[in-house]
């Protein structure tokens, strides 16, 4: 099965971001994200589009918040990240003549559409500065060092 990890990772970079307070480069995030700077340039502007992110270039360039903290949450990126799917369930056919595979189908994607609806919900009311909390809490103090964090 495959997973859609960029709402996650998308997640840590702008944690990141938000507690160093200064423009962070796009291969500053790649290097704490195991990644290539190329993919966090593409991801992020769809996050500058929406409003979440902006960008400077040349020296003391990179990536910065464009909102507070408490103004970000996790519904907020999701979206920007065009909304990717939150369920992996899917029918074994999706055109079934059976009427059986019809009824399992019907209720597999109403309780999905519940659930999501749930699930994003919740996103609305989850802020970046709630998981910089937990974090913080997490690591017993008040700043996370970008080379600490990840260890």
């Amino acid at each position: 099965m495959n997973r859609d990890s960029r709402l996650s990772g998308m997640l840590h970079v702008l944690l990141h971001m938000a507690e160093r307070g200064a423009p962070l480069t796009s291969e500053v995030l790649a290097k704490a994200m195991d990644t290539n700077p190329v993919v966090i340039r593409r991801t992020m502007a769809g996050l500058r589009a929406a409003g979440l992110v902006r960008s400077a270039k040349g020296h003391g360039g990179g990536w910065q918040l464009a909102r507070p903290r408490d103004a970000i949450t996790l519904r907020d990126v999701h979206d920007a990240l065009g909304g990717p799917a939150l369920l992996a369930i899917g029918n074994r056919n999706e055109a079934p003549g059976c009427l059986v595979e019809q009824a399992v189908n019907a209720a597999l994607a109403e309780s999905s559409r519940a659930a999501e609806a749930l699930l994003l919900e919740r996103f609305g009311k989850v802020t970046l500065a709630d998981l910089a909390n937990d974090v913080r809490r997490r690591m017993g103090r008040k700043r996370v060092d970008l080379e600490r964090a990840h260890g």
